[in-house]
Order: C-alpha cells, then sequence, then structure tokens
C-alpha cells in the first residue's frame, strides 16, 4: 500500500490517468455508439448498384451502356438525381415509342426503383439533386409573388394559369394543374422537353416556391361560374360572341316576329 501511495505522487501519474481514462472513453463510445454514417454510405452504395441494374435493363438502349448518349438520347452524365425523378415518376422515361416530345403516362418504375435509378445517375456526375418536401411546400410560398414571377416567365407556354398550350413541331406545354409540387420544382430546376432551364441563379429557391404555391392556388378552381377552360380572355371572348350575340339576335327575330 506505501509503494501504490508512492506511485500516486509520481509527476507522470497524472499523465498515466489521463490516458487511461481516454482510452476508458474511446472504448465505449466505440462499443455503444450508433454509426449511421456506416448504415447511409452503404445504402446509398446498394442503391446505386440496384439502379445501375435497371439502367442496363430499361434505359442503355437509348441512352448508352455508360449514359453517354446516343444520336436517339442526349447523356446524362450530369442530369442529376431530380432530372432521373421527375421524368421516370411521371412516367414519361421510359418512352414508349419517339416522338417530338415524351408523352406523360403511368408511370413503369416505383418509387424505390425510382430512387435507386436517380441514385446511379447521380453517382455519374454532380448535378441538381432531388428537392426537400420544405423546399417545395406550396404552403410556405407567396401565391401574389409567384403569380409575377410565373406570368413573367411561364405563362408565355403554360398559360396564365398553367392550362397549358401548344408549340411548334408537334410539341406542347403540358398542362400543371394536376402536377405534384415536387415535380413542378423540379421541372423549372432541371428543363424537361423543350422547357428552358431555370436554375438558382435565374429564379432563386423561394421564388420557385412561389411559382409552386402560385399554381396550387389555381388547382382550387374559380370562384364561381364556367372555368371555360382556364384559357383566359380569348375563351371567354369567344363564348361572349358566340352565345351572348346569339342570344340578342334570337331575341331580336322573336321581337320582330311578334311585331309582325
Amino acid at each position: 500500500m506505501k509503494a501504490l501511495a508512492a506511485r500516486r505522487h509520481h509527476r507522470a501519474a497524472p499523465v498515466v490517468l489521463m490516458l487511461l481514462a481516454l482510452l476508458l472513453t474511446g472504448g465505449v463510445y466505440a462499443v455503444l455508439a450508433p454509426s449511421p454514417a456506416s448504415a447511409e454510405t452503404a445504402s446509398t452504395a446498394n442503391d446505386v448498384e440496384e439502379g445501375e441494374r435497371l439502367f442496363q435493363a430499361n434505359c442503355a438502349t437509348c441512352h448508352g451502356p455508360n449514359a453517354e448518349g446516343t444520336t436517339e438520347a442526349p447523356s446524362l452524365v450530369g442530369v442529376g438525381a431530380a432530372a432521373v425523378d421527375f421524368q421516370v415518376s411521371t412516367g414519361r422515361m421510359p418512352m414508349q415509342m419517339n416522338g417530338p416530345q415524351a408523352a406523360q403516362k403511368p408511370r413503369q418504375m416505383d418509387e424505390e426503383q425510382t430512387a435507386q435509378l436517380a441514385a446511379y445517375v447521380a453517382s455519374l456526375g454532380p448535378g441538381p439533386a432531388i428537392p426537400t418536401d420544405e423546399q417545395v411546400s406550396a404552403e410556405a410560398g407567396d401565391a401574389a409573388n409567384g403569380a409575377l414571377l410565373f406570368r413573367t416567365n411561364c405563362a408565355m407556354c403554360h398559360n396564365a394559369v398553367g392550362a397549358g398550350g401548344a408549340l411548334s413541331e408537334g410539341k406542347w406545354a403540358p398542362p400543371l394543374l394536376e402536377v405534384s409540387e415536387r415535380n413542378i420544382y423540379q421541372a423549372m430546376l432541371t428543363g424537361p422537353q423543350s422547357m428552358p432551364v431555370f436554375n438558382d441563379a435565374n429564379i432563386t429557391p423561394e421564388e420557385k416556391r412561389d411559382i409552386v404555391a402560385y399554381i396550387f392556388e389555381q388547382h382550387e378552381g374559380s370562384a364561381g361560374g364556367l372555368t371555360l377552360g382556364s384559357l383566359g380572355p380569348v375563351s371567354e371572348g369567344l363564348w361572349a360572341w358566340v352565345v351572348g350575340l346569339g342570344l340578342m339576335i334570337g331575341a331580336a327575330v322573336w321581337i320582330g316576329a311578334k311585331s309582325s
């Protein structure tokens, strides 16, 4: 005991005790601490591997075995996960046949397969990521500001309320009234089909969310009466001429017949 008590006063004793304490703390932490980073890495690697298999089976024929692109389809290197999620979740890809534009149809891959395919394409090169729920939330956006932005950047193709319209060479701007918040945001971010890309330098993430809020406000429909296709003053003017003027002519003929 005297020998042990003597060693406690040795100059190296605090250092030894500190090293033992650190070693004990590190050992306990290594045993008890969770390892989310390792699990996430393994999951991501598995998603990329499964996504590559899906790509080779469904996409490589047109886009090339390494997604480098062919004469029939563009390269996917650098398009990002957001572009894949948009195209696949809306059923536009894989395409059923060649045409001026890929038409929306029932999706051929479920959410898990879509995420795996997006993970594989994202691994080929940096590109826009899939936006979060907060980024695309219509409730968090300013619909009034979104209306101004939409009329400046989108209305010339999609109509003032997002009802869609015809473009050149057999292409079209699709209606937006039944499109999800995420897909509206992703379309602005990636520029599918004939649509230009609105990156965060052109339209900020907050402004994109405002546009989503404006479009979703149109989902609620008109305050009353017929929407007339939500095509604006053209359809309203046509209705006034055909129906209104027709009723007036009919009334004039009826009054003339009664007077004679």
